[in-house]
């Protein structure tokens, strides 16, 4: 039997929908990769916990951390407590910790899981930051935190050092100090002003080649202490430019929500097998997961055109998610695990469920559906009928 439910348009109009009803290919159990990738996790709020939402945090561990088992099972690492996560957003450095030494204990019950964890500065009070030496020590106390669980470090772009850094010397400064204390190679993070306004002019300069000369020359400078970077500018061809630039071993995490299709394919270029093509660490795969282990799956057996054929589709959903004000972007991979039945409802920390219009989310789920990544479909409808009626749409 057809499913079908009324949709608004663009411009508030209403009409039917039906869905095609496809769901997403499923990898086979063991898929094994040849591409590092990591989904970054979003948390999953507790709706009854007596909290003020947009000040105080509150989590649901149980279910968070089951979702990250999830995306173990699917051969994905984890990349945790990062920007899909909500941190700087309503997640508070405390509770990232908390959120980090929980993923660290259930990994270890999962032969091979992957887990890597978002070390920054955002426990600062920005107003009492005066110089990079605050900075520094904003860094080494998270780093000391994450490293005494044993963690690997993803190192993230700081606010405060976008704040006081006066030239591209101060980040090298900062970055040489941190890299060189660093007990395993970290994972840079290169955030765009488009995630985060406050990391505008990241690097010390506003022009995108200048800053990129610069993280360059940072990794260049310690590339035994670099796993990799990720970028997130959602422009490929600035990320292929510094894909070719970087160190032999050092590889290219990327971070294009809209692009990440074909730069995972890659290009082939050069001798070096990383200068040719990127790893993944991002947001989308949260909400695309079945899929994007599938498509992996099939690159990994040769099977490029396989590959595009499950993950092509899952671009356009991708852009709209990630659509400006793409900070926002958090709100649509949580509604799609609530689409899924990954949790029961659609709350989020901080009260970020509010952040997008009632037309984006109708167009995400036609997306999701034309993308093949509704997992149930018939609880998908009843869940989208759900918000559809809160909003006054019977």
């Amino acid at each position: 039997m057809a499913l079908t439910l009324t949709l608004p348009g663009a411009n508030g109009s209403l009409a039917p929908y039906t869905l095609r009803g496809s769901v997403p290919a499923k990898p086979p159990a063991g898929v094994q990769f040849n591409r590092i990738a990591y989904s970054a996790a979003h948390v999953v709020a507790d709706p009854l916990a007596a909290v003020d939402p947009w000040l105080q945090a509150a989590v649901d561990w149980d279910t968070t951390i089951a979702y990250r088992q999830h995306l173990w099972s699917l051969g994905l690492g984890v990349a945790e407590a990062m920007d899909t996560a909500q941190r700087g957003m309503g997640l508070d450095w405390p509770t990232s910790l908390e959120l980090i030494r929980r993923s660290l204990d259930a990994a270890k019950d999962v032969p091979g899981a992957l887990v890597a964890s978002g070390c920054g500065t955002d426990h600062l009070d920005l107003d009492a930051v005066k110089s990079v030496d605050d900075v520094i020590r904003g860094y080494e106390e998270q780093m000391a935190a994450i490293e005494k669980l044993g963690g690997k470090l993803i190192v993230m772009a700081s606010r405060a050092l976008a704040r006081v850094a006066k030239s591209p010397a101060d980040y090298e400064r900062v970055y040489d100090r941190i890299l060189s204390q660093a007990k395993q190679p970290v994972v840079l993070h290169w955030l765009g002003e488009m995630f985060d306004p406050a990391l505008a002019g990241y690097w010390g300069t506003s022009d995108v080649d200048a800053a990129m000369n610069t993280a360059v020359g940072i990794i260049a400078a310690h590339p035994d202490k670099v796993d990799g970077i990720k970028i997130s500018l959602l422009d490929k061809d600035k990320e292929i430019a510094m894909r070719r630039r970087l160190p032999s071993g050092v590889r290219m995490y990327t971070g294009d929500d809209f692009n990440y299709a074909e730069l995972i394919a890659g290009d082939g270029f050069g001798t070096e097998v990383m200068h040719g093509q990127s790893d993944a660490l991002l947001g989308i795969f949260d909400a695309i997961a079945p899929a994007a282990s599938s498509a992996l799956g099939e690159l990994a057996q040769g099977n490029v055109d396989k590959f595009h054929v499950i993950l092509g589709p899952t671009v356009p959903l991708s852009r709209h998610i990630f659509a400006a004000p793409t900070r926002f972007y958090k709100t649509g991979v949580v509604f799609m695990a609530w689409l899924n039945g990954h949790q029961t409802h659609f709350t989020m920390v901080g009260g970020q469920q509010s952040t997008r219009s009632l037309q984006h989310f109708a167009e995400l789920f036609r997306l999701a559906d034309a993308a093949s990544v509704l997992e149930k479909p018939e609880l998908a409808v009843q869940r989208m009928k759900t918000l559809l009626a809160i909003h006054g749409v019977e």
